[in-house]
């Protein structure tokens, strides 16, 4: 038996988003879009491609009741706390705001810092900050580890200074009208 040249990517794409930092699976992932796409299709699985913003990863829609095969969950949903989901609007914001200032750059940086002044704010209970300071830092790990952020300099100990980049795929992940329906319910 032939193993497709694709093969590893089919893997790849089920283990995590891939982004185009890593040209060579990225350029891979676009050569072979087509094949990708008729293979998970079978099973009630789409692609989610974008190139101009460099992401890709699986979406398995909703079964809709009434329909004549209803298929189980292949792609797993990770239900997040509601601070990791405050900390992704706040990014998904945050990446908004780039958008419209910088038309040139691609991607956001962000201290560790300034994420934790842009959550802080909702955070009512000041009182012991150390603590709060600490549950920020397991939220930014939480974001890191679900792929919405990606620390940049992995050798800095500095928990204040660590740079991470805002990933895009939040965009994709949190549409304008997720964001709306989000406000509303933290509201």
């Amino acid at each position: 038996m032939e193993i497709p040249k694709y093969s590893p990517l089919l893997i790849k794409l089920l283990q995590s988003i891939i982004y185009d930092d890593d040209k060579a699976v990225w350029n891979d992932v676009i050569a072979f879009q087509q094949q990708i796409r008729s293979y998970f299709s079978v099973m009630g699985i789409e692609l989610i491609l974008n190139e101009q913003e460099g992401f890709a990863y699986l979406s398995q829609p909703d079964n809709v009741e009434g329909e004549a095969v209803q298929t189980p969950r292949l792609v797993r949903r990770m239900p997040i706390s509601y601070e990791v989901t405050l900390l992704c609007v706040v990014l998904r914001e945050a990446l908004e705001e780039f958008d419209i200032k910088n038309t040139d750059a691609r991607k956001l940086f962000l201290t560790s810092k300034e994420i934790k002044d842009r959550i802080e704010l909702f955070f009512g209970d000041k009182s012991d900050k150390v603590k709060l300071l600490e549950r920020l830092d397991a939220y930014i790990n939480t974001a890191v580890s679900l792929g919405f952020l990606k620390e940049i300099d992995v050798r800095s100990h500095d928990t204040q200074n660590k740079t991470y980049e805002a990933r895009r795929v939040l965009k994709s992940k949190i549409n304008n009208e997720k964001l709306e329906e989000i406000r509303a319910k933290m509201q």
